[in-house]
């Protein structure tokens, strides 16, 4: 495929199932115009919705200790989700972090500010080190792009369990429109519940038998948990409006929150694959669909992404100091 941008955003033909119409503008950018933008209207308008949904919230979890859970990765949009959950929104959630081995020490300290100021229990769950380990090892050596599943199942897994556990029936996702409307395309990634899949990978490359690690699969995450347990997945950052420069000044004021420098990049692992791996070795820059995001929902200017996208998301110093440490933590050489 010869190489082409899109004139309104900065997605390009490393998405080999992009299209672009007779102006040169991509399909994403077509569909968020068309179908996306009329509906969410940047978050106006949609205040009766979020309250009635707040008051099945808080009518499930009467009588209960909670209401709701939040996975918090220590991340931004979680973050900031879970200061609305109990500042602004008045609910009662049990906050979960699935410790896998790959946290950094920054991200540490912002969930503790967080969880401590607003004074929620927080359940850390922690991920067989062995297991974890040598099931990362496997993606690696499997070759897949997307090695970051290891972490992203153990996480949903963990979820799905503590739900049943408590009887929760509210999940809330800091996933939203405002700074993840453009996804990263499929070829990118994979269904990171894909059981047969997974267990595939560790079956072929594995050494450690995974007899803890919380394994999930498709059939349990969009059938059992929802129709049989009757557990909802609800994204309140679409329920209202979400500008990212203001939200991250919030939790840096009353938190003393420390922003990374990259979405992300909260996690060893992630940093370094989305960093250094992924547009090494395959040539994804997570940056791409990241920057059109915010170039679509007013947030940044064309000119600023693609200004950012000449740099590289590391530097050499930073990359190579980055794998030295995943090669010692998954227990390998740097050779």
């Amino acid at each position: 495929m010869k190489y082409q941008i899109c004139t309104r955003c900065v997605m390009d033909t490393t998405d080999p199932a992009i299209r672009f119409d007779e102006h040169g503008v991509c399909e994403r950018c077509n569909q968020f115009s068309g179908d996306i933008l009329p509906g969410w209207n940047h978050g106006t308008g949609h205040g009766p919705e979020l309250q009635a949904l707040l008051r099945k919230i808080k009518a499930n979890g009467r009588g209960r200790e909670y209401d709701c859970i939040l996975g918090l990765s220590g991340g931004f949009d979680s973050s900031y989700l879970l200061h609305l959950a109990v500042t602004e929104f008045g609910l009662r959630p049990l906050v979960f972090h699935v410790d896998a081995g790959w946290d950094t020490d920054l991200a540490k300290e912002n969930i503790c500010r967080l969880t401590s100021k607003l004074k929620v229990d927080l359940r850390t769950e922690t991920i067989d080190p062995a297991e974890m380990r040598d099931l990362q090892l496997s993606f690696f050596k499997s070759g897949v792009p997307h090695l970051d599943t290891p972490q992203d199942n153990a996480f949903v897994a963990v979820l799905d369990n503590y739900a049943r556990t408590y009887g929760i029936k509210y999940v809330l996702n800091g996933g939203n429109i405002s700074t993840e409307v453009v996804v990263n395309p499929g070829a990118w990634s994979y269904w990171g519940t894909d059981i047969a899949h997974n267990k595939d990978i560790a079956r072929r490359f594995g050494t450690v038998p995974l007899r803890s690690y919380p394994f999930t699969s498709v059939l349990r995450r969009k059938v059992i948990m929802p129709y049989l347990h009757g557990v909802k997945v609800v994204k309140p950052l679409n329920h209202g409006p979400y500008v990212k420069k203001d939200a991250e000044e919030c939790l840096r004021r009353e938190y003393g929150y420390q922003a990374y420098p990259q979405k992300h990049f909260e996690d060893t692992l992630t940093k370094f694959l989305e960093g250094y791996w992924l547009p090494g070795r395959f040539g994804y820059d997570v940056r791409k669909p990241q920057f059109s995001s915010l170039i679509l929902t007013g947030q940044m200017s064309r000119d600023e992404a693609l200004a950012a996208l000449e740099r590289p998301p590391l530097t050499e110093e930073e990359a190579s100091a980055l794998f030295a440490e995943v090669a010692e933590k998954l227990g390998i050489s740097r050779d």
